[in-house]
């Protein structure tokens, strides 16, 4: 099943591999995409979908040393080679929105921009700075409701934004401890107002930048992903963590939104999601589901095999093997990835690992 087409409400997928989101710092300094990045991704085309690194919506949202930004018309401009260079090798590609929050340094932000989040808490873990290597994280501005109100205008731009570069859609990160997700988690998100408090609360801001992204591009083209139980960034599960997200994915499937991502990360040490857990969240959602978690081709297979999920996605792999759909198709090793490399600057690590040395007519897709 791994290598059938599959229907992506309207969007043809040549398979059922998704290319995981993957943080890899290649931008500029200026968080403007590069040649580079457009080599990377077009390396990796036969994935049925690759979802793109995490992409900030703002000048706030900048919290690491160069990712990249899709809200200015530079950055449109700089994403644009990339997406065409995908679509040329007949592959589709998301941009993943994703607003760092708290998880951020004032050093690694524009001039002009600041640090935000639900609360005054800062991330109690140190940030990565070019200028000045690890840092205590900044201590975040509290979020004002009106101040909510244009974050999730700053979602809607990115999103129209994203459309404009050539993207076939946006998926939305509520995960990992960024922005979205430090308002869905009770750990973090301690606020008394609308947005906190209850589930209906903590859920609020998830479905506001949902519904508004949705406005502005269609549901058909809006996806998200989310991690309960993670514990990246100082998230980690509560007590009502299976109700709320429960809840979440009722309302997600009922604004239509294309799919539902779901990071398991216990194979990285996160605490493992009960598998009842899971099989809720698919019924609950009844829409696409996304599956990943230190999946191989075994694994991916039975995951679609049993109907866990409709397509499965594939990170560090994926990263390592830009042939990744082919080497499973003909059974053949996989390269290791480089841990020293995953966000380091130049193509060491990031475009070097080499292809399966196949004729041009066995490659998938």
């Amino acid at each position: 099943m791994l290598f059938d087409h599959f229907d992506l409400r309207g969007l043809p997928l040549k398979n059922r591999m998704v290319m995981a989101p993957m943080t890899r710092n290649r931008a500029t300094a200026a968080h403007v995409p590069t040649p580079l990045m457009r080599e990377y991704y077009e390396q990796r085309a036969s994935f049925g979908l690759i979802v793109t690194e995490g992409t900030s919506p703002s000048a706030d949202g900048l919290g690491y040393a160069r990712i990249p930004g899709i809200f200015s018309a530079a950055q449109v401009a700089a994403w644009r080679p990339i997406t065409d260079a995908v679509h040329a090798k007949g592959g589709r590609i998301f941009a993943q929105l994703m607003h760092c929050g708290r998880a951020s340094n004032v050093l690694n932000l524009p001039a002009g921009a600041r640090v935000v989040g639900p609360t005054s808490t800062p991330l109690p873990e140190p940030i990565f700075t070019d200028a000045s290597g690890l840092q205590p994280a900044s201590p975040p501005h509290a979020l004002t409701e009106p101040e909510i109100a244009v974050v999730v205008a700053e979602y809607a731009h990115a999103a129209r934004c994203s459309i404009d570069a050539g993207f076939d859609g946006v998926e939305l990160h509520a995960a990992s401890g960024y922005l979205i997700e430090q308002f869905l988690n009770a750990n973090v998100n301690t606020r008394a107002d609308g947005y906190g408090g209850s589930i209906d609360g903590r859920n609020r801001f998830a479905l506001e930048v949902v519904r508004a992204v949705c406005t502005a591009i269609g549901a058909a083209r809006t996806g998200i992903r989310i991690s309960p139980y993670g514990a990246f960034n100082a998230t980690g599960a509560f007590p009502e963590v299976e109700a709320q997200f429960l809840q979440l994915a009722a309302s997600l499937g009922s604004l239509e939104v294309v799919y539902l991502h779901l990071v398991d990360h216990s194979s990285m040490g996160a605490p493992a999601i009960p598998a009842s857990f899971k099989s809720a969240l698919r019924s609950t959602f009844r829409g696409v589901f996304i599956g990943s978690g230190g999946l191989d081709q075994r694994t991916g297979e039975a995951m679609l095999t049993s109907g866990a999920a409709d397509l499965v996605a594939f990170g560090r792999a994926a990263l390592a093997n830009p042939d990744l759909p082919a080497r499973f198709e003909h059974d053949l090793p996989l390269n290791a990835p480089d841990f020293a490399t995953f966000y380091t600057p130049g193509e060491k690590g990031y475009t070097d690992y080499p292809c399966a040395d196949l004729p041009a007519s066995t490659l998938v897709g």
